[in-house]
């Protein structure tokens, strides 16, 4: 009897850790196909610009075709998620949805929308890279939450990254790049003020029913906005921004949300972070295959210096 569970005990201790093994590896999969997807945002938008719409009506048909996405993943959430129907939402849970929707979905999304009419997909991407600085930011401005000296030092790597590629772009396009920049910038702000106060209410409702509930009143928004702003004619847009915008709504917006969340699942947050480095990566190789942007010794080197910058602070933040 012993010696037949000493044999099965080192196979079972073996199938564990090919368990563990599989998880990894899918992990790191789904986390560098979700930022390989979220970065091909920019390279669509870039493209539906091309047939002369604006952001106003381009954000509305993404999120058009994103809300019942987003619907049914806060309806699987809040009714089919652990077995059962969740807590119903009190007052101050819609309000906070309400304000983090606003914030972290809705005015985000739109300010990168309008500032990618000024810049390049490149540029883009490597602002909103620097979100993570900006949660730290904000951290130390309203909580002195504190900030360690090597997380000092790759903000400061990270963003004379971004001057760099900036300062390049600004010669070239002059005061569209910086009023482009401004928008992008912003928007990082907007989600860099999300992620510091969605913190409790992830809490309280989860991640995955936040996200469905967030995504689905920014999504209403856009499409109010639309309704407020443009005529109905405005709609009438050509075919390929159309189907530009259904694959924004579908590959680049709600497949990589779930496919960050599955990897967060198998890996932790703190290597799917670090996964995102191709992030950037990607949406300059898309960018110079796709739109035909140049890749410069200037993007090279920002890119180099913003992708270290943010390792460096990574790290840092960990240790502290």
């Amino acid at each position: 009897m012993s010696d037949i569970s000493e044999s099965t005990a080192p196979a079972s201790q073996e199938a564990q850790e090919h368990k563990a093994a599989k998880n990894i590896a899918s992990g790191l999969l789904l986390a560098i196909f979700g930022a390989i997807a979220f970065s091909g945002k920019a390279i669509i938008v870039k493209l539906a610009y091309r047939y002369g719409v604006d952001a106003v009506t381009l954000i509305m048909y993404r999120m058009l075709f994103a809300l019942p996405i987003f619907a049914v993943m806060a309806w699987w959430a809040t009714y089919r998620q652990g077995g059962g129907r969740r807590a119903p939402l009190t007052r101050k849970d819609w309000l906070g949805v309400l304000g983090l929707g606003f914030t972290g979905y809705y005015l985000a999304s739109f300010l990168d929308f309008a500032g990618l009419a000024y810049v390049t997909a490149s540029l883009e991407r490597l602002i909103l890279y620097l979100n993570p600085t900006l949660v730290l930011l904000l951290g130390l401005v309203m909580y002195q939450r504190r900030v360690a000296a090597g997380q000092l030092v790759g903000m400061a790597i990270s963003y004379s990254g971004v001057v760099l590629v900036f300062g390049h772009e600004i010669t070239l396009q002059g005061a569209d790049a910086a009023w482009g920049a401004l928008l992008v910038f912003l928007s990082a702000v907007s989600y860099a003020v999300y992620l510091v106060y969605s913190g409790e209410l992830v809490r309280r409702l989860g991640a995955l029913r936040l996200v469905g509930l967030a995504t689905t009143v920014a999504c209403l928004l856009c499409l109010l906005q639309f309704a407020v702003l443009r005529p109905m004619s405005a709609a009438v847009v050509a075919p390929e921004v159309i189907w530009l915008s259904l694959l924004n709504a579908t590959l680049c917006t709600a497949a990589p949300v779930l496919m960050v969340m599955m990897a967060i699942e198998r890996i932790g947050a703190s290597m799917a972070a670090q996964t995102g480095m191709v992030g950037p990566m990607s949406t300059i190789l898309m960018g110079v295959l796709i739109l035909g942007e140049p890749f410069t010794a200037w993007v090279a080197a920002g890119t180099v210096l913003v992708i270290a910058g943010i390792f460096v602070f990574s790290r840092a933040a960990a240790r502290t």
